[in-house]
This record gives C-alpha cells, structure tokens and sequence, in this order.
C-alpha cells in the first residue's frame, strides 16, 4: 500500500521522504520506547519490548520474538538483519519442543555496526563500537570494538581503540555545541 500510494507523489526526493516516514510511523506504534533521530530506510519490524534510543539507523531490521531488545545510540542496522529474542522450550514436555518460549534479551550497545542479513541469536550481546560482518551469525557476548563475522561469529579484528575514543570524543563535543 505504501509503494501505491508513493508512486503517485511525483517528485523522487519526497516519495522516498514518505516511505521512510511510513516505516518510522509503524515502529512508533510497535515500540516500547524510540528515542530521537530514528532513520528507516526500508521497512522494518519491532516487538512490544523493543527498546531504540537516539540516532539509530534500521535499514530493514526484522526482530522475531518477545524478548526485550535494547538498541544503542547511534548504531546502525543494515539491510535484513534478524534478532531473534526467544526460543523454544526442547526440555519440555513434548517433542520436539512444547508450546512454551524462553525469552531473552538481546543487547546492542552505542556506536555498533550491524552488517547486512547479519543474524543476532536470542541473549546476544554486542559490546560498545563493535562491527558485525555482513550475514555472521551472533550467539553470545562480542566485546567492545571488536570485529566479528561468520557463523558463528568469530572475532578476526578489533577498531583502533584510540581512533575510536578521539572520534566519539568529537562527536559528543560537537552534540554540546548544538
């Protein structure tokens, strides 16, 4: 309905203004809390317990599940990300699993780069600064400034810890000065 009714606005620069408000309304409404500067690029989709603090990037982030997911400041979500936030119950009563889920949280703090159709397994955490390779697979805890990808994720790398600090330095200098 969205692309129907952005096909009649003529001009490219505002058709692609109202689909990306379009997409930031349903997160509005879906959210537990968004704080300011939400961007989304391409449909995305939250659950009740999703938690989006200031200047967050979603370019198509799917969240799957009911666990709480806690989204940092200024971190970015590439194109058809997951998080999945619960799973199910195989110790149950019934095979292969039985009707009841095991939520947990997931956690992406501030500064964090999530590559495109990265995967976020329920109770992930990601550590301050860190970049996940495009398609990894996160299940666990992936330190701050790190570098990971593949399945699962491993980490290959870690940002210039001075680098990183001076450039968030100049950055929360220049919110100030707003």
């Amino acid at each position: 309905m969205i692309k129907i009714i952005a096909s009649l606005i003529p001009n490219k620069k505002l058709r692609r203004k109202f689909r990306q408000f379009c997409y930031t309304i349903q997160i509005r409404h879906r959210a537990k809390y968004i704080g300011n500067n939400l961007y989304c690029g391409k449909f995305s989709t939250v659950n009740k317990k999703t938690i989006i603090k200031n200047n967050v990037r979603l370019n198509g982030l799917h969240i799957s599940g009911n666990g709480e997911v806690i989204i940092g400041n200024n971190s970015i979500l590439g194109f058809d990300s997951l998080i999945i936030s619960d799973n199910h119950n195989y110790k149950g009563k019934a095979l292969p699993y039985d009707d009841k889920f095991i939520e947990k949280t997931t956690i992406i703090e501030d500064f964090v780069w999530i590559g495109a159709r990265a995967i976020l397994l329920p109770g992930a955490k990601i550590g301050e600064g860190a970049i996940i390779q495009a398609g990894a697979v996160v299940h666990g805890e992936i330190p701050p400034l790190a570098i990971a990808g593949g399945n699962p994720a491993n980490i290959f790398g870690w940002r210039e810890k001075e680098k990183y600090y001076t450039l968030k330095s100049q950055y929360e200098t220049n919110l100030t000065k707003c």
